[in-house]
C-alpha cells in the first residue's frame, strides 16, 4: 500500500484531517500520527482478566456398567478432576463492582480469580448465570474501578469498525481490530438463543467475555465465540450484543433469574412441500401449527397456518428466529407480527408475557435436595424435544445441590445412573434416598456428573 495513502486512509478513518502532502515518521504534517491509544487508555482498565478452578465429576463408561462393578468389585464412586479455564470481563458498573463474561467462563467455578489492568488480583463472586444467552455476572470489591461505557448496539451497522479486547490464550490483556462483519447471527447452533454480532477481529481461546468496543470506546457487545475448524483465529469471531448482556444482568442482578417471555404459539420451519401447498414461492418464514387457548397470540388473532415473515420489522427465516425474537425480549414487550394468510399480509400485536410455570418441587423427601426446584422442559425452551430431562428452576445459595455446583438452567438427564425424562421420575428416583445422588448434568453445549451429598 502506498505509504501517502495508508496515512490519508487512517486519518479519514479517525475523523483527522490530513494534509494532502503529509508523510509518515517523523511526521505528519505537525499533527501526531493516527491512534487507537488514546481511546484505549480510557477503555483498557475497564478489562479484566478471569482465572477459574473448578472441580466436576468423571465417570468412565465402564464403570456405568453395574455388571462391571459389581464382577470387578469397582466402587459406585465417580473419579473427580480439577479443571481451570481461562477468559476475560467487562467492568459495567464500578461502584458495585459487577463485571459481565460468559457464562462458559465461569462455569463449575469453585473459584475465580480477577487481575485488572493495573496488576491488582482479587476474588470474585457469581452474582448469577443465562446459560442460554451464555452471559453470566460476577462481583468484585468496589473501590478505584473503571467502567466502560456503553453503546446501544441497535446503532451498529455492518461496516463499522469495531476493537476486541481480552485475554487470547492467557497471554494477558491483548487489543485486535477490525469491522462489524454482520448482525442478527442465529442458528449457529452455539447457544440456545442467539442474535450475535459477527466480527473479523481477531478472537482467540481467552477472549471470550471480553469487550467489544466502537471508536469512540463505547461498549458494544461481549465477545463469545469464533468459528474456526482449527482452534483459532480465521476472521469469523461472534460477539453478543451489549443491550441484550445487558438486558439479561438487570434480570440476573435485580430478581436472581432470568424470564423468558411467552406468547403461546407453537411453530415450524417452512418446508419446500409446505411452501408449495400454502402456494408460498418463498420459503423463508415459519408457520404457525398450535396457538395456545387464552394466550397473547390468540388474543392477537395469530391462527394455525399462518406464516410469519417478520417480527418488529425483523425478517423470519425459520422457526428459530420466532424463537429467539420471543425469548430474548424482555416481558412487557410487544411484538409486531407480519404474517401471510390466505396470501394476503397482516400485522398483528401481542405482548409478552411472563412464561408459563411448569410444576416446582422437587415434593419428594430428600434432604440433600433442599433449596432445589426442578421442573419439566417447557416447549419454549431451547431443549425441548432435543434432550430427556428436568430443568432446574431455581436453586439456594449456599444449599447442598449449590455447593455441589448445580445452578439454575441446568437440564438434569440422570440421577445415579437413571435416566430422568420428566418430573416424576426424577421425584421417584431421588425419593428417600439416602446415598449421594450422583447426577448428570447438561450445562449450555456441555455435560458434566454432579454429586450431592
Amino acid at each position: 500500500m502506498n505509504v501517502r495513502f495508508l496515512a490519508v486512509f487512517l486519518a479519514a478513518m479517525l475523523g483527522i484531517n490530513a494534509p494532502a502532502e503529509s508523510a509518515l515518521p517523523p511526521s505528519a504534517g505537525g499533527r501526531e500520527l493516527p491512534s487507537l491509544a488514546p481511546m484505549l487508555e480510557g477503555v483498557t482498565p475497564a478489562v479484566v482478566n478471569i482465572a477459574t478452578e473448578g472441580r466436576v465429576q468423571l465417570q468412565n463408561p465402564l464403570f456405568a456398567d453395574p455388571f462391571f462393578r459389581r464382577f470387578f468389585n469397582v466402587p459406585d464412586q465417580p473419579i473427580e478432576r480439577k479443571t481451570q479455564s481461562l477468559g476475560s470481563g467487562v467492568i459495567v458498573d464500578a461502584d458495585r463492582g459487577l463485571v459481565l463474561t460468559n457464562n462458559h467462563v465461569i462455569a463449575n467455578a469453585v473459584q475465580i480469580t480477577v487481575t485488572l489492568r493495573d496488576g491488582r488480583h482479587m476474588d470474585a463472586e457469581i452474582v448469577g448465570s443465562d446459560p442460554e444467552t451464555d452471559v453470566a455476572v460476577i462481583k468484585i470489591p468496589p473501590g478505584n474501578l473503571t467502567a466502560v461505557r456503553r453503546a446501544d448496539s441497535d446503532q451498529l451497522r455492518v461496516g463499522d469498525f469495531v476493537v476486541a479486547i481480552g485475554n487470547p490464550f492467557g497471554l494477558g490483556q491483548t487489543v485486535t481490530s477490525g469491522i462489524v462483519s454482520a448482525l442478527s447471527r442465529s442458528g449457529l447452533g452455539i447457544e440456545g438463543y442467539e442474535d450475535f454480532i459477527q466480527t473479523d477481529a481477531s478472537i482467540n481461546p481467552g477472549n471470550s467475555g471480553g469487550a467489544l468496543v466502537n471508536l469512540r470506546g463505547e461498549l458494544v457487545g461481549i465477545n463469545t465465540a469464533i468459528f474456526s475448524q482449527t482452534g483459532g483465529n480465521i476472521g469469523i469471531g461472534f460477539a453478543i450484543p451489549i443491550n441484550l448482556a445487558l438486558h439479561i444482568m438487570d434480570q440476573i442482578v435485580d430478581k436472581g433469574q432470568v424470564t423468558r417471555g411467552f406468547v403461546g404459539v407453537q411453530v415450524q420451519d417452512l418446508s419446500p412441500e409446505l411452501a408449495e401447498a400454502f402456494n408460498i414461492k418463498d420459503q423463508a418464514g415459519a408457520i404457525v401449527n398450535s396457538v395456545f387457548e387464552g394466550s397473547p397470540a390468540e388474543k392477537a388473532g395469530l391462527l394455525p397456518g399462518d406464516i410469519i415473515v417478520a417480527m418488529n420489522g425483523r425478517p423470519v427465516q425459520s422457526a428459530g428466529d420466532v424463537r429467539n425474537q420471543i425469548g430474548l425480549l424482555p416481558v412487557g414487550e410487544t411484538i409486531d407480527f407480519e404474517v401471510l394468510r390466505e396470501g394476503k399480509r397482516r400485522n398483528l400485536k401481542a405482548k409478552i408475557i411472563a412464561g408459563k410455570e411448569s410444576p416446582t418441587g422437587p415434593t419428594a423427601i430428600n434432604a440433600r435436595l433442599e433449596g432445589l426446584s426442578v421442573g419439566d422442559l417447557g416447549s419454549d425452551h431451547p431443549y425441548y424435544g432435543r434432550v430427556k430431562g428436568v430443568l432446574v428452576q431455581g436453586v439456594q445459595r449456599g444449599s447442598p445441590p449449590w455447593q455441589s455446583g448445580l445452578r439454575q438452567g441446568d437440564i438434569i438427564t440422570s440421577v445415579n445412573h437413571n435416566d430422568v425424562a420428566s418430573l416424576d421420575e426424577f421425584l421417584k428416583a431421588v425419593d428417600r434416598k439416602e446415598e449421594p445422588l450422583l447426577l448428570r448434568i447438561i450445562r449450555g453445549s456441555a455435560a458434566a456428573f454432579l454429586v450431592i451429598r
